[in-house]
């Protein structure tokens, strides 16, 4: 039997704060006044702030990294694509679904997806990751 089947999935979830996002602007550096700028979000075609992408795309190294495949793997690839802005509040589920488990090179490569409290999608992608051998020490 294997460590990982297709299909098999994880999720985690977080809810957006004012906090994520000014913190994640500092760490980024990406101080768009889209992100942190109540005035100017208002004249936007979102009407108010958005989180970074790449702010939501965070939670998808939580959720790989810990649960599915887990601690010890590392990523090797990663597509994005944003399908539709996340706001400040909204709690964001990321689920990850195995798509194929190549045993003897250790690859997990999983389809990636990012969805609001709506359930509506505002993430998706793929990743690949190198997994540890099985027994092996993480």
């Amino acid at each position: 039997m294997t460590r990982f089947t297709e299909g098999q999935t994880a999720s985690c979830s977080k809810t957006i704060t004012e906090a994520d996002v000014v913190l994640y602007a500092g760490l980024s550096g990406d101080f768009n006044p889209i992100h942190i700028d109540k005035e100017y979000a208002k004249n936007t075609r979102f009407k108010e702030r958005i989180a970074h992408g790449l702010l939501t795309s965070s939670l998808l190294s939580q959720l790989l990294g810990m649960y599915l495949p887990g601690k010890g793997a590392i990523y090797m690839e990663q597509t994005l694509r944003f399908t539709a802005p996340v706001y400040i509040g909204d709690t964001i589920t990321a689920t990850a679904t195995v798509q194929e488990f190549i045993e003897e090179k250790n690859i997990i490569k999983l389809l990636t997806e990012c969805r609001n409290q709506k359930g509506e999608l505002v993430l998706m992608g793929s990743a690949v990751m190198l997994v540890p051998k099985e027994g092996e020490k993480v």
